[in-house]
């Protein structure tokens, strides 16, 4: 339908807690996550949450074949989440560097517990139920924070592990 503004850090949106939707089989919300897919391949993002676009619902979107942004990333499926929750399954906690289309051009080394499960409705109202660990539990808890207006800069534990991505690949590869 349309690529949609994805908003930055800093913007008040991204600083609220998301309501809850009533009806996922509203025309309304099916409109959304077209945009909301639309908008986050064109970004080359790996999820997308509705805060991000403008939208105060609890809608997450995510998937990953092959991203430019995450060349390395494990396989994601593409998922519709509306109204999710999640509950960690292993709390040992794992570093990994993450980006966000609305903190652009930066990433940062996060800590996030290594395994979650997660459930939530799709598009047609239907319940999806997964566990996820790695990239895909990653990718999930990310885009769950914009539903509570945390962006990952927020849970970076050292400073000096966040910086401007040129920058960063460079201090990890050396060139």
């Amino acid at each position: 339908m349309a690529i949609r503004q994805v908003l930055r850090m800093g913007h008040p949106l991204l600083q609220q807690v998301a309501q809850p939707v009533a009806d996922v089989r509203d025309p309304a919300v099916a409109m959304l996550l077209e945009d909301m897919f639309d908008t986050m391949t064109a970004c080359n993002g790996a999820g997308l949450a509705a805060p991000q676009i403008g939208v105060s619902v609890r809608v997450v979107v995510f998937g990953v074949t092959h991203n430019p942004r995450y060349p390395q990333a494990e396989p994601v499926p593409r998922t519709v989440l509306i109204n999710p929750v999640i509950e960690v399954v292993d709390p040992t906690l794992e570093d990994g560097w993450e980006g966000c289309l609305s903190v652009p051009g930066l990433r940062g080394l996060v800590p996030r517990p290594r395994a979650i499960r997660y459930h939530g409705f799709d598009e047609r109202g239907h319940l999806i139920e997964r566990q996820a660990d790695g990239f895909h539990a990653r990718v999930v808890q990310h885009e769950c924070d914009h539903l509570d207006g945390v962006l990952y800069p927020q849970r970076i534990g050292d400073l000096r592990q966040f910086g401007f991505e040129p920058e960063i690949l460079h201090a990890m590869t050396g060139a």
